[in-house]
């Protein structure tokens, strides 16, 4: 297995990975992060897990931003890559593979070496929370990343998976005087214009509980990702 730490060590991170990877902001998900990296699953018992903050993945000069919630325990707190290492990012690379925002349809660590095009990956946590569910004020502390991000990328696009994400990408966009109008309701598949010829899009997040039930398929998820294509 890929050690995390020893690969970022070695790979030329973004600044702002740089930062989000070295913060310490919320000691409760610090400490969270690394209980779980050292009691680690059993199944996972050989790896060695990053358990810290988990940088952005993907491409800074991208047009399309994908915002997720938070990293998962065992997933991304384990490999160190957004959505690397668990079901929900298995349905989401497959579909962005085949959209051709990335170079392979699978990851489940490092040595997958799977690249994204034209697509940036970041998260309203970007620690591990406990019962994957962040406090108001931890989201808080991670806003300051997802703004330095956006002016990097200057995206085109704004993808939410998920209620949660949906209405923080909003709280976020009114707070920066993008957005004036009231929330708008969170729907599979949703465009939202936004200003400066930008929009919002919105997608039932494919979490276990999503596609295993049917309520998110992958011909659904495909229509997500042509409807960003669309507007790019």
């Amino acid at each position: 297995m890929i050690n995390p730490h020893t690969y970022y060590e070695k790979k030329k991170l973004h600044p702002i990975d740089i930062d989000i990877s070295n913060c310490k902001r919320c000691k409760r998900l610090i400490n969270y992060c690394s209980k779980v990296a050292q009691e680690k699953r059993k199944s996972f018992e050989d790896w060695d897990y990053w358990g810290k903050p988990v940088p952005n993945f993907g491409d800074y000069k991208a047009k399309l931003i994908i915002l997720g919630l938070a990293p998962a325990a065992h997933g991304a707190n384990r490999t160190g890559q957004m959505f690397t290492g668990d079901n929900s990012g298995l349905w989401l690379f497959r579909a962005l593979h085949r959209a051709g925002f990335a170079n392979k349809e699978n990851a489940k660590s490092l040595k997958d070496k799977l690249k994204l095009k034209n697509a940036l990956i970041t998260s309203v946590c970007h620690c591990a929370p406990p019962a994957n569910k962040p406090t108001a004020k931890e989201i808080a502390n991670c806003e300051s990343y997802l703004k330095e991000s956006l002016e990097v990328t200057k995206p085109k696009v704004f993808l939410a998976l998920g209620g949660i994400a949906w209405k923080e990408l909003f709280r976020f966009l009114k707070n920066e005087g993008l957005w004036t109008q009231a929330y708008p309701k969170f729907a599979h598949n949703s465009v939202v214009k936004l200003n400066k010829n930008q929009i919002a899009l919105s997608s039932y997040h494919p979490s276990q509980h999503n596609t295993f039930t049917g309520r998110l398929t992958e011909d659904m998820f495909d229509e997500v990702f042509a409807t960003a294509k669309k507007h790019i």
